[in-house]
């Protein structure tokens, strides 16, 4: 499924299992590949058909530290607000793993290309997109 990626497998492999938290008013913890009802109702509450959870944090899975990251988000979080995009904020977290969490956002609204693009720019290996089933997804970019 993901064989034809530049991303070391144990890497993917840690993608596959984090949580993917989201914070505000409906919480709940996204995982790859198990459909979340919260989030079909953040959905239909926000009238949209999608969302993408990402972050600027750790470029290319490079640990950085909490300056540069806290900058990178913010940074993402000017882009979203200027873009007109509605949003949550949230965390990446491997539930056993060393890796500190990530802070992210779940972006709603925001298209696959699109969301891919973000992710892109944001120098990340992954985005977890979610279409109207409500199942998130791993996509990789490189």
């Amino acid at each position: 499924m993901f064989s034809d990626s530049d991303i070391p497998r144990e890497t993917i492999q840690a993608y596959l299992e984090t949580y993917y938290c989201v914070h505000g008013d409906t919480p709940t913890i996204l995982k790859v590949g198990e459909t979340n009802p919260t989030l079909a109702t953040l959905h239909e509450a926000r009238d949209t058909e999608c969302s993408a959870f990402i972050t600027a944090c750790n470029p290319f899975s490079q640990n950085s530290s909490d300056e540069f990251n806290a900058a990178r988000q913010q940074a993402l979080a000017g882009e979203l607000k200027q873009l007109g995009l509605s949003f949550v904020e949230g965390i990446g977290q491997h539930p056993s793993n060393n890796w500190p969490g990530e802070a992210s956002f779940l972006v709603l609204g925001l298209p696959l290309e699109a969301a891919k693009t973000l992710g892109t720019r944001c120098g990340q290996n992954a985005i977890v997109w979610s279409g109207t089933d409500a199942t998130p997804q791993l996509v990789l970019l490189r």
